[in-house]
């Protein structure tokens, strides 16, 4: 069968061609009345929209890129954050009627492909995940005046809307729950420090411990599960006498853990342990793991809202959107 033309709705509803143009657009200019006929018309007949068509009229693509500044094993890692962000995102863009475009840039000669691609008109609007101090890919974005949103708040002074969750108030809560609990060596595994995440989340540890007579003790890691136990091995080796440990994400958590187990430590009784994220394996963890909750499904829902306001508007600035975060009490700490 033929695939069915505008011409051939328009014979059907008995309008012109340039009205079932401007209904299946979308746009306002047509009365309600003749709207209805027209929708009932392209349904009888089973039209689809040309969508290069429609794109040269709209001069909107209905696609969005998701960009992940990380290496493609990153991204395919046990790291559940990245699954987790990729799924939410998508699932809201697609409620949306929108495409979404996954682009992987954890390298110079990537960063270039996704910044032509962005340039050249294929995408309406960007989505920027996992990003480290030194990536161009911000501040180009915002040159090119494509509409854009950051999960977390870019690490480079950038007009960038973001979505991100209160990192440092999260990570005052777990310290300050440590020090409830009587710890008095306590230390902390950061994450890294080219990200806002891992900035922020060491600048909670130490504001909590300021008005302490608590000394800071710290190693960073990069938010994988090998760094955490790394780091763990370091700090006991610099602190033997430490009894408990903040650390800015719970795969490095699992990591610590393990590395304590393997030194002859028990947690929490001889070190207790506190996460970042509460990540579904954090429940399973032994002991089950103390961490804070970062709303991870939530902040990706609000970027994909707050993008698709700036589409609306067309615009790319907006307020950032901070999402509280809660103590979820385990038996690790």
């Amino acid at each position: 069968m033929k695939r069915p033309t505008l011409e051939a709705v328009a014979a059907r509803a008995g309008v012109s061609r340039a009205t079932v143009s401007r209904v299946v657009n979308g746009q306002a200019t047509v009365g309600p009345e003749i709207r209805d006929v027209v929708l009932r018309a392209v349904r009888e007949l089973g039209y689809v929209p040309n969508s290069a068509a429609r794109s040269l009229v709209t001069q909107r693509t209905d696609s969005i890129a998701l960009v992940v500044s990380e290496p493609t094993t990153r991204v395919f890692s046990d790291d559940p954050m990245f699954s987790t962000v990729i799924r939410s995102a998508s699932v809201e863009l697609e409620a949306a009627d929108k495409q979404v475009v996954l682009m992987l840039s954890g390298s110079a000669q990537s960063h270039a492909r996704v910044e032509r691609y962005i340039a050249s008109g294929h995408v309406d609007g960007v989505m920027l995940i996992s990003m480290h101090g030194a990536d161009p890919l911000p501040a180009a974005i915002t040159r090119m005046g494509v509409p854009a949103v950051s999960y977390g708040r870019p690490a480079v002074p950038v007009a960038l809307p973001y979505v991100d969750n209160d990192n440092v108030g999260g990570a005052e809560k777990a310290v300050k729950h440590l020090l409830e609990r009587g710890r008095r060596r306590i230390a902390t595994i950061a994450g890294p420090q080219d990200m806002i995440g891992g900035q922020d989340r060491l600048t909670g540890y130490r504001t909590a411990l300021r008005d302490s007579d608590k000394r800071s003790i710290v190693a960073v890691g990069d938010f994988t599960r090998e760094s955490g136990a790394i780091a763990m091995r370091q700090l006991l080796e610099d602190d033997p006498q430490l009894d408990a440990v903040f650390i800015a994400n719970d795969l490095m958590a699992i990591g610590a853990m393990q590395a304590l187990r393997h030194a002859g430590r028990s947690v929490p009784g001889d070190v207790a342990i506190v996460g970042f994220d509460d990540i579904e394996a954090a429940r399973y963890t032994d002991p089950p793991l103390t961490t804070v909750r970062h709303p991870i499904i939530e902040q990706a829902a609000a970027m994909v809202k707050l993008l698709l306001s700036l589409l609306e508007r067309d615009e790319t600035v907006a307020d950032p959107v901070i999402l509280s975060t809660e103590l979820v009490v385990r038996e690790s700490a």
